[in-house]
């Protein structure tokens, strides 16, 4: 089987005006232009999807968006369609947890939002991962399972290799606590591959892409991307370091 292509993803949160957007584009940019070998995905907020799409023209570095709702149109107030983010991204991310935790984002939304990302072209990067009381109860593997198989639910093997998941355990996002790299190849090789494999088939559970979310630096990314299961990165807070993100890109170049 041909080896997965690693990808990073900058998760850009609520952060950034489009000025302030147009300027982390533009003071990363040649060096994210030098690693042609690793996928390289930025995810602004709404307001700066166009701006960012017209810099990465002509580029091989994708947008994406990080959330939208499952209808074509209708009366969503505040909402964002999937035809909408398809006129900018290529990868959007659908159950992130903060969406899961501040927004009452359920398993049944995701999967909504999953089947309309592919209906749309769009390759959903569909995240998982266990709270710290789920972790302390010894209820990773149940919970990751249980998100995972929800979310992926109705779809054919073929659809689901074109997928990304992104384990994310929530006690490691924004606390600068990050899961040790044998943590996280245990719950992505042990528990997300395997449970695709039972799903799906092992082709299709050795295709996905999967990566590791929560408190990724430049100075531990190695650590992470030297694990066999795990093919790039989800990345929050240094996503919005010029000089942090690209080391972190290079850093999944194998």
């Amino acid at each position: 089987m041909a080896q997965r292509m690693p990808l990073v993803a900058g998760n850009w949160k609520m952060h950034k005006t489009v000025e302030e957007a147009r300027h982390l584009v533009w003071d990363m940019l040649d060096a994210l232009r030098d690693v042609p070998e690793v996928e390289r995905v930025l995810c602004p907020p709404f307001t700066a999807l166009l701006p960012v799409a017209q810099m990465l023209l002509g580029t091989d570095i994708k947008v994406g968006a990080q959330n939208m709702h499952w209808e074509e149109e209708g009366p969503y107030t505040g909402e964002i369609s999937p035809r909408m983010v398809a006129e900018f991204a290529q990868f959007v991310i659908v159950g992130h947890s903060e969406r899961r935790m501040l927004f009452g984002e359920t398993d049944a939304m995701v999967r909504r939002k999953v089947h309309a990302a592919l209906r749309h072209d769009l390759i959903p990067i569909v995240c998982v991962g266990e709270t710290l009381e789920q972790r302390r109860a010894g209820q990773t593997e149940a919970v990751v399972r249980k998100q995972l198989l929800a979310a992926l639910e109705g779809l054919q093997p073929e659809q689901v290799a074109r997928l990304v998941i992104a384990y994310e355990p929530v006690w490691a996002i924004g606390t600068g606590e990050a899961a040790t790299p044998e943590e996280a190849q245990r719950v992505i090789g042990q528990v997300i591959r395997a449970a695709l494999a039972e799903a799906f088939g092992p082709e299709t559970a050795q295709a996905v892409r999967v990566l590791y979310g929560g408190s990724v630096k430049a100075h531990n990314a190695a650590g992470f991307f030297a694990q066999p299961d795990i093919d790039g990165a989800l990345v929050g807070g240094a996503s919005l370091d010029p000089v942090q993100f690209p080391a972190i890109v290079r850093a999944a170049a194998r």
